[in-house]
């Protein structure tokens, strides 16, 4: 009897002794990644998830983020993406019509319910779609773009290929069910912060409610699917979705203090589960983290030097806000940046042009790198400017 109380002893305490080397491997795991312990669990009932800080691209926490899932209407941040871009590139003005077809106008689902024939301008497709996850507005939309659903939908398969997506293919321009269309968490919040890039959008992502046709015999009241832009401070999109397939799925933004979060969400039980996790995922990371900002748009950041240019220096300047995500508490103390430029640049050089790297290190680590791109052209020099510069470092004349 002595011997088994004795065995017993030892067994409990070899447990206990296991346990504690266990959590003390855990908890330095999650010190090192920067998802601590209490991050787990963020979204316990999605089947998918992930939240990011939209300015770095930093990951806080995810949960089988590259799983291939049924995204629904959140496709349509992809066809959003598209249309905006097509706006900034000019090649479509919110003031342009656009004519519903009859193909169009048969999708069912969510849906503004337009007519064949009728017209709305750009602007109002992009509430139709924003707002109420119109189908009909979708696919609207994207013959207007592209000349057909299907050449849209291989402009949107080319655009995640762009991005370097691996999860996803698209096999429409609204998320109604259909073979071969998927996407994942991932994905979708990569996705996501490519629109956030557009400031134009959250005009109508972000609006809880508005109105189509309002003037005329049959107004049609917008009321925004996504509640959290009225009932969570800061948020301001961006889709959500559902099919019984897909079930709750949600892309959402929110900003606070200088940070902007994306959290997606994905198979979720309900409406009210899919909201509160989302919401419970924005306040992890406006609690815990701050960023720190390195550059701002228009900030000088050094020269390059181009070989045979017409311009032999081209300035280097911030063309967007370059930063790190730190958790709070954390020094900015030891936080460095080095200019790392491609060798040998020679003229031509084309404006967005990728001549180098922004690399940020927390001591000897690297925690963030960003790419430089050149801010305007610099033709090649023609050989008389060329004799004229190498006789001037010869005889110093110009």
């Amino acid at each position: 009897m002595r011997k088994i109380r004795m065995l017993t002893l030892m067994l409990c305490i070899a447990v206990s002794v296991l346990g504690a080397a266990g959590g003390a491997a855990a908890e330095e795991k999650a010190k090192s990644t920067g998802k601590t312990a209490a991050a787990a669990d963020l979204a316990p009932n999605a089947r998918s998830a992930i939240l990011m800080d939209a300015g770095t691209g930093t990951i806080i926490y995810e949960k089988n983020s590259h799983d291939k899932l049924p995204p629904a209407s959140i496709t349509k941040i992809m066809t959003m993406l598209l249309t905006v871009e097509a706006l900034d590139e000019g090649r479509l003005q919110l003031t342009d019509m656009v004519r519903t077809s009859e193909y169009a106008a048969s999708m069912g689902g969510s849906q503004i319910f337009l007519e064949p024939g009728e017209e709305m301008t750009v602007d109002e497709m992009l509430k139709g779609i924003a707002m109420a996850s119109g189908n009909d507005a979708s696919v609207a939309m994207a013959e207007k773009i592209a000349g057909s659903e299907s050449a849209f939908v291989d402009m949107m398969n080319s655009k995640a290929e762009e991005l370097g997506l691996k999860d996803t293919h698209f096999a429409n321009c609204n998320g109604l069910p259909a073979e071969n269309h998927y996407s994942s968490a991932h994905d979708i919040a990569v996705i996501s912060r490519e629109l956030l890039k557009h400031e134009r959008i959250i005009k109508y992502t972000g609006s809880y409610q508005d109105y189509l046709r309002k003037d005329t015999e049959k107004p049609f009241w917008l009321v925004n699917t996504n509640k959290l832009v009225r009932f969570y401070t800061g948020a301001d999109g961006l889709k959500t979705g559902y099919t019984s397939e897909a079930k709750f799925c949600l892309s959402a933004t929110a900003a606070r203090d200088g940070l902007r979060a994306v959290a997606v969400v994905l198979g979720e039980p309900n409406t009210k589960t899919r909201n509160s996790e989302v919401s419970g995922m924005f306040d992890y990371l406006f609690s815990q983290y701050k960023v720190h900002t390195i550059y701002k748009p228009g900030d000088a950041i050094g020269t390059l030097k181009v070989e045979k240019g017409v311009k032999k220096e081209l300035p280097l300047t911030a063309k967007e806000t370059y930063s790190v995500l730190l958790k709070k508490g954390v020094t900015q103390e030891g936080i460095r940046n080095e200019v790392v430029l491609q060798e040998d640049i020679k003229a031509p050089v084309a404006a967005d042009q990728t001549i180098g790297k922004l690399v940020v290190y927390q001591g000897t680590s690297v925690i963030k790198e960003y790419e430089l791109k050149a801010g305007e052209d610099v033709a090649k020099a023609g050989w008389w400017k060329l004799f004229k510069r190498t006789a001037g470092s010869l005889f110093t004349i110009d």
